[in-house]
């Protein structure tokens, strides 16, 4: 298999662990989500280390190799994205898989189990240029306060929604037109649906106009844009503006 279709596979395989868990009827809640976390990573990083032996990895639930930073090829993985939503049953969690080369997320698969769905970098399907009025995705716990900023100077409906691939999905199902997160997240919060947007031509970004880049000695990535391209260049001044008036 390619590197997007073993992506795409390993992502598929993992929800199906997943749901499978999560209909065993053997936990709930927080302990759902916790045995998700062990159980699905555990399944990714042996897939990973047979298929790819020569690779580093980052996951969210492994203990961090400062050997992968000499790494040209690595897998950035969150095994449960959106843990609370899972432990919920909702259908907003994911799970991501990327690889980034050189520090650029080269590819990526984003699962959503719940949904029955698994996007990848072959997914070029991306949703109509804007929704009336423009719908922003926030997150369900946390909306960050230059979200709630955006949304009021450009008149957009706030859409909250759990994990960070959901939300990108949703972008590219056209249900939604922008992800704005400033509230924390790392690498692995980000690099596959990163992936998978900019391969369907999506905008993404840092909130102040610079790239993402993966594969850092620390892997905390602490804000995001994700949006159509038509309204980049709005959201980034508006956020900058905000940013000038606060400083």
């Amino acid at each position: 298999m390619s590197d997007a279709e073993l992506a795409g596979h390993i992502a598929r395989l993992a929800g199906d662990l997943l749901l499978s868990l999560q209909s065993s009827q053997l936990f709930t809640g927080q302990a759902l989500g916790q045995a998700g976390d062990r159980v699905a990573n555990a399944f990714i990083i042996e897939a990973l280390r047979a298929q790819r032996p020569d690779d580093a990895i980052l996951s969210e639930e492994e203990q961090d190799n400062a050997a992968r930073l000499a790494a040209r090829r690595v897998w950035i993985i969150d095994p449960l994205d959106g843990t609370r939503e899972y432990g919920e049953c909702r259908t907003d969690w994911a799970v991501h898989i990327a690889l980034a080369i050189d520090g650029i997320p080269a590819l990526g698969a984003v699962a959503l189990p719940g949904r029955g769905e698994v996007y990848t970098s072959a997914t070029k399907t991306m949703g109509a240029p804007a929704n009336s009025p423009l719908k922003m995705l926030i997150s369900r716990t946390r909306p960050a306060a230059e979200a709630m900023k955006v949304a009021s100077a450009m008149g957009a409906e706030l859409l909250p929604m759990g994990s960070a691939g959901a939300k990108t999905c949703a972008i590219l199902r056209g249900e939604a037109d922008i992800y704005l997160h400033t509230g924390g997240q790392f690498e692995w919060d980000s690099c596959a649906p990163v992936a998978i947007a900019q391969a369907a031509g999506l905008h993404t970004s840092r909130i102040d106009g610079s790239a993402l880049v993966y594969n850092r000695a620390n892997p905390y990535l602490p804000d995001l844009l994700i949006c159509h391209p038509a309204h980049a260049a709005r959201i980034l001044a508006i956020v900058a503006e905000r940013e000038t008036a606060t400083g």
